[in-house]
């Protein structure tokens, strides 16, 4: 089976791709600017690994990734959704390019991607997509308006493709992340760190290996008859 995991440099993004690759998933790491982590699992797994560059923003740049997805593992089975930016600041401050990066980034890559891999799973009648959000987008954040809206709309886009695409075989479902223990949350200082740690029920910051538990649920035969779902991998954060 062939995966795609979009921001497989990321937090995130890298450790889903290592654990299809340690599982013998033959599996592309796409990668915009940050490159180090997905050219190293490239290199550790050279038989099943392909890393390849795309801002997910560039809708020719995605169906030139998942063109080279087809012809070096064929059709794409499974779609991971990674890439995602942030930016913590009051909303009316925030540069009209950067809600651009943002937007363009979170809602227009994610719907980007799952439109070339609806082409290449509707030809098979089967297919999984895995979009990453945020509990952010379930319930929004001070300072983060822009994220939240964008994690929001990949929640929505999530249920509608559901919908859609079920007759063709392809289950969507969407994971929302709490606070995570990735490169993207090291901005935050140390107070602020341990306040969402207090406020977690479980008691502790998620770590990248929580996500990839719940993606790789979500990918395999245990969760067949699970599509349109939005599931909360945040230790209670959400009631």
């Amino acid at each position: 089976m062939t995966v795609l995991v979009t921001g497989a440099s990321g937090g995130i993004g890298s450790a889903v791709a290592r654990a299809f690759l340690e599982r013998g998933f033959d599996t592309v790491l796409n990668y915009n600017k940050n490159c180090e982590a997905a050219l190293a699992l490239e290199a550790q797994f050279p038989a099943h690994a392909a890393a390849i560059a795309a801002d997910v923003r560039d809708h020719s740049a995605v169906k030139a990734m998942f063109e080279a997805a087809r012809r070096l593992f064929g059709p794409v089975d499974i779609l991971v959704n990674c890439a995602g930016v942030d930016s913590i600041g009051c909303f009316q401050l925030l540069a009209d390019e950067e809600l651009d990066r943002i937007l363009d980034t979170n809602i227009k890559g994610t719907y980007f991607c799952c439109e070339e891999a609806f082409r290449q799973m509707n030809a098979e009648k089967k297919g999984i997509i895995i979009n990453i959000s945020s509990i952010w987008g379930v319930r929004g954040a001070s300072c983060e308006a822009a994220y939240s809206a964008s994690k929001a709309a990949v929640i929505g886009l999530t249920q509608a493709l559901a919908d859609e695409l079920a007759p063709s075989g392809i289950r969507v479902n969407c994971i929302a992340p709490g606070v995570i223990d990735t490169p993207m949350n090291a901005c935050l200082d140390e107070q602020s760190t341990e306040q969402l740690r207090q406020m977690t029920p479980l008691g502790r910051i998620g770590t990248a290996e929580d996500v990839v538990r719940a993606v790789l649920f979500l990918s395999g035969e245990d969760s067949s008859f699970i599509t349109g779902q939005t599931l909360t991998v945040d230790g209670g954060f959400l009631k």
